[in-house]
């Protein structure tokens, strides 16, 4: 029998998650194992070659690389990373790219030393980087999570301690059936709304302090500067100035404005959730808005923000770190019970909250990552808030009503399936197209 999440492990869980990356999380983690690669290697390689899964080309293909002044792709982020990254700084790994470096990582991509290929048989999260210089070649692996280094090894010999015998090639290329293979911090613990609630009302401020202190900070910043500048398509800015600037509007609008940034190259930091900036900044910017408007008490805000963010930590650990499900919705599940919480909803309240989202905008896909995710977040958000008013209505969509179930927990767990399983054929097509585009 699954044992339930204990304090301490709805610790870890958070401390694992709630992470600061510079820029969309998938060109950031190639950029990290180029960066780790380089490290190993000892000088700069005169060859490199990036192997992903599908799901890392989605994401990367369509975001520009921070501080890079508008590049693009793969080989960029890879070029970035090892000229320039500093692997010490985790999903940071590209805080130090300068000016003075822009002209040389440009030359290197104009010279096409560097190959992209797409890896066959992996698990959805999977980049190698292998650096070539001389005689020596050096070679890192990411899988699981965004900066999980499960490989690395100089001449075929691993340098990370593991015996050379326990071969990565069998290793890595197995999909984790677990959540502890994407949170260390969920091996064999079973989560649940109630017990997340629990742990939210319950948990010493001083143990979560600075980590949502962190995440207010950055993401408030992040949103703040999308509305200021001409990011993306500008969904932020446009829904504030087109429908108003009501709670409603400002959620949507400083959530998407977030996304705009982000998508766009800015090299300002996220707190992301469940390996993706996007996501943290959906999780968690609503709440910040609407516990401004409602003038709560710092203590309310973060009780709430540890809410929405193991919400949709506990959602999106039944889907995968990459799917063909869309993200912005299991945050928006997270957002919507922040929210509700904030409102004075309580189980009854908040579980019915989820179920209306999920009813809602359960069938949204992930295209990769791009500016259009902001749209995305706006109308998930819309969705969650819509399913908050229902709730204060006393409505609530019905067992039996497509995927909803009587249940929570086992409504949460169909949305899981389909988005883990059901929908890998919709991955495959959607892959499928944009390899065709010459991603």
């Amino acid at each position: 029998m699954i044992q339930e999440m204990t304090y301490d492990g709805y610790l870890k869980v958070l401390h694992f998650e709630l992470v600061p990356a510079l820029g969309c999380t998938e060109p950031i983690a190639v950029a990290l194992a180029a960066a780790v690669a380089r490290k190993i290697l000892g000088r700069e390689p005169q060859k490199a070659v990036i192997i992903c899964s599908g799901n890392v080309i989605k994401n990367v293909k369509g975001v520009t690389v921070p501080r890079t002044r508008g590049l693009k792709g793969i080989d960029a982020a890879a070029v970035a990373g090892f000229v320039a990254g500093n692997p010490a700084m985790n999903l940071e790994v590209l805080e130090n790219v300068e000016e003075k470096d822009l002209p040389h990582i440009r030359t290197l991509l104009a010279s096409h030393m560097c190959t992209v290929k797409l890896a066959q048989g992996v698990e959805n999260l999977y980049i190698a980087a292998i650096l070539k210089a001389g005689n020596d070649v050096a070679e890192a692996r990411i899988s699981g999570s965004h900066s999980n280094i499960s490989y690395m090894a100089l001449n075929g010999r691993r340098t990370d301690g593991k015996p050379d015998e326990a071969d990565a090639p069998d290793e890595v290329t197995q999909s984790p059936e677990s959540p502890s293979a994407e949170n260390p911090g969920m091996e064999g613990k079973a989560m649940s709304v109630k017990s997340i609630l629990e742990f939210a009302e319950t948990v010493r401020l001083d143990d979560i302090r600075e980590l949502i202190a962190r995440q207010i900070e950055m993401n408030m910043a992040i949103s703040e500067e999308g509305l200021r500048g001409a990011y993306g398509v500008s969904v932020g800015r446009t829904l504030l100035e087109s429908r108003g600037d009501d709670i409603r509007t400002q959620a949507r609008a400083w959530a998407a404005a977030g996304s705009d940034a982000r998508m766009s190259g800015s090299p300002m930091p996220v707190v992301i959730n469940s390996g993706s900036g996007n996501q943290g900044i959906t999780v968690s910017v609503p709440v910040v808005k609407y516990a401004k408007n409602l003038s709560a008490s710092d203590e309310s805000l973060y009780r709430a923000l540890v809410l929405a963010n193991l919400v949709s930590i506990y959602l999106k650990s039944m889907i995968g770190k990459l799917s063909a499900f869309c993200g912005a919705v299991s945050a928006a599940c997270g957002c919507g019970a922040g929210i509700e919480y904030l409102c004075g909803g309580r189980y009854p309240e908040i579980s019915k909250t989820i179920k209306n989202t999920l009813a809602n905008v359960s069938g949204i896909v992930c295209d990769g990552a791009k500016p259009s995710c902001a749209a995305k977040i706006a109308s998930a958000v819309d969705a969650a808030i819509l399913a908050h008013d229902l709730t204060t209505n006393g409505s609530v969509f019905g067992d039996g009503e497509g995927l909803v179930d009587e249940d929570l927990e086992t409504t949460m767990e169909n949305i899981g399936r389909v988005g883990k399983v059901g929908m890998r054929g919709t991955d495959e097509e959607i892959l499928n197209l944009m390899i065709g585009k010459n991603c």
